[in-house]
């Protein structure tokens, strides 16, 4: 697996991230433990977890933790998140002084750790001002206790104006943002990935497969989704990726072009998607997530080859968006 720089900093992660998010709920803690040493042989360094997955808060951070157990911690690129509710508690969640430093210390003490190498704020906090929060993260830096900082789900002006006060006050700054991304969401072409370049900051990229949508899985014809599958779950979740969002002509265009792309360079549908985006201009690194060690070496099978000029052409024109005004000018 090739090794990149993260944004500008001089550290360096996996071109694969390894996200926890299935820890402790979808996936079980022996399978999780087996993913986890299956990714590092693969010759992965970067994992990415938060506070709140799992069934309950904290449980992907506990099962890493014991995994991490007689490990050399030098070795690997630990990150998390802080920002959604971790308790009942009126300050049991958001950007705040307080919140911030109760999260920390509890991800610390999960992780088995005494420092935790990205920490990330995982949305944004319309509650909190925003000095409060950059200025707290700034003394996390100074104490040892974070190495670098990082922002989940922010909108460009919102990146923009905490890169600008981190500049103004000399505080530790934002080094990577890590939003949705993949051949069928590419919003954040148009605005957040140019400021991310022009800016310096890496991009680690979540759902890379949207649930599924890209997994293979899901073609022209179907009516609704497998039963037990993740869009299925979504439906009655209200997440974003359910079947009524995504049930479109553009979707089973774009599928039909994976498809078509994956027989050609003899891959898996996940592969040749997450190998587009391996390639994307300023991505630093997809986090893939799975449910089974069965997914995962799939998922691993991205790196290591490149899709032609041609094909990636063909895919990215498959699910171009209509530009709305003014990027259409």
């Amino acid at each position: 697996m090739n090794i990149r720089r993260l944004g500008r900093t001089g550290l360096r992660v996996s071109e694969l991230c390894l996200g926890a998010m299935t820890f402790g709920r979808e996936a079980d803690q022996p399978t999780s433990l087996q993913m986890l040493d299956r990714y590092l042989e693969a010759g992965g360094n970067f994992i990415d977890t938060a506070d709140v997955y799992g069934t309950t808060p904290g449980a992907s951070e506990e099962i890493l933790g014991s995994w991490l157990k007689g490990r050399d911690r030098t070795s690997l690129v630990l990150a998390t998140k802080v920002r959604f509710p971790t308790g009942p508690g009126p300050n049991d969640f958001g950007l705040s002084r307080k919140h911030i430093l109760d999260g920390v210390h509890a991800s610390l003490r999960r992780l088995g750790t005494d420092y935790i190498d990205l920490y990330q704020v995982h949305y944004w906090d319309p509650a909190t001002p925003l000095e409060e929060t950059l200025s707290t993260l700034d003394r996390l830096v100074h104490s040892g206790k974070v190495r670098y900082l990082g922002a989940s789900n922010f909108k460009p002006a919102q990146l923009q104006k905490a890169i600008d006060l981190s500049r103004h006050h000399g505080w530790q700054p934002f080094v990577c943002i890590q939003p949705l991304y993949n051949l069928l969401d590419r919003g954040i072409e148009w605005d957040l990935l140019p400021l991310c370049q022009s800016e310096g900051l890496g991009v680690i990229t979540w759902a890379p497969l949207r649930g599924g949508w890209l997994s293979g899985r899901y073609q022209r014809g179907m009516q609704a989704p497998p039963q037990g599958s993740r869009i299925e779950e979504a439906d009655k979740q209200n997440w974003s990726e359910r079947w009524e969002i995504y049930a479109n002509e553009r979707t089973w265009m774009l599928l039909d072009t994976l498809f078509a792309v994956a027989r050609e360079c003899e891959h898996t549908p996940p592969q040749v998607a997450i190998n587009w985006l391996l390639n994307r201009p300023g991505v630093t690194s997809p986090i893939i997530g799975a449910r089974s060690l069965k997914h995962l070496e799939d998922n691993l099978g991205a790196a290591g080859w490149s899709l032609t000029p041609e094909q990636v052409d063909r895919l990215t024109q498959a699910g171009d968006l209509p530009a709305p005004y003014p990027y259409n000018l």
